[in-house]
């Protein structure tokens, strides 16, 4: 029970937003609050002797950054933004006008490695395919540091970005995530912490596979520690197809 309390791993950890529906586009969901400014999340991962920390992207500072991480090969693949200073600031800013996505800078004692793109499940393209619930979360990523790549790497920063996102709201109960469906590497880290690898789908610009981690289970099974690898759906078994016991499509209790 003491990791879901806020305290000491949320700097600035704010009261639930009251609870007011708005409507933005065919979306009907709750008003999100402000976006955060600096530190929002800060850990300390035994096994590697650092301290990673999530912080809000300030545009400027970290245009350079990101416009080199995403011109690298391994990012490009995956993200299709490469371009120059100028894409890349209209991209962001395109982020930061959108009140259902936060951009995230994650670093390991105060050394960049990576870029996040957290956001509100039921105003983003995913809701159709998940039937997003009010709360629910989801995240994208891109490790833009060649070194910070790797298992032991990411047994930190993946439950890390889950963990927050529980803490970030309580009514938060199931995080979501689509990565592209032939990214092996990715699927077999899902579920290595704890997301379960529910089916493929299509959307407009590829293949997809919906991840799905409940609150409980990140809770009741301490997955915020390195867990044993998992057999991942796709290397010769069929996704897991879920209850709605196992996972609520509206709500948790």
């Amino acid at each position: 029970m003491r990791w879901q309390l806020p305290s000491p791993w949320l700097p600035a950890a704010r009261e639930p937003f009251p609870l007011a529906y708005v409507q933005t586009g065919e979306h009907r969901h709750p008003l999100r609050p402000p976006k955060p400014q600096g530190v929002v999340y800060a850990r300390e991962i035994p096994w590697l002797a650092r301290t990673l920390t999530l912080r809000a992207l300030d545009l400027e500072a970290d245009l350079p950054l990101m416009h080199r991480w995403m011109n690298d090969p391994v990012v490009a693949d995956f993200w299709q933004e490469e371009g120059d200073l100028a894409h890349q600031r209209a991209y962001l800013e395109r982020i930061a006008s959108d009140p259902h996505v936060t951009a995230l800078i994650g670093s390991f004692d105060g050394d960049p490695f990576g870029y996040f793109e957290v956001y509100w499940a039921s105003e983003d393209r995913i809701a159709p395919f998940c039937e997003a619930a009010d709360y629910d979360r989801g995240w994208h990523v891109l490790v833009g540091e060649a070194r910070y790549r790797g298992k032991p790497w990411l047994t930190a920063w993946m439950p890390s970005v889950s963990h927050y996102l529980f803490l970030d709201d309580c009514r938060t109960q199931r995080l979501v995530i689509e990565p592209r469906a032939d990214n092996r590497k990715m699927r077999k880290s899902l579920s290595r912490c704890g997301y379960t690898l529910v089916k493929e789908f299509d959307f407009p610009h590829k293949r997809a596979v919906l991840g799905v981690l409940p609150r409980e289970r990140f809770f009741s099974e301490a997955l915020w520690l390195p867990q044993a690898d998992a057999p991942a759906p796709g290397h010769g078994q069929q996704p897991v197809t879920l209850t709605a016991k196992d996972i609520p499509c509206k709500s948790m209790t």
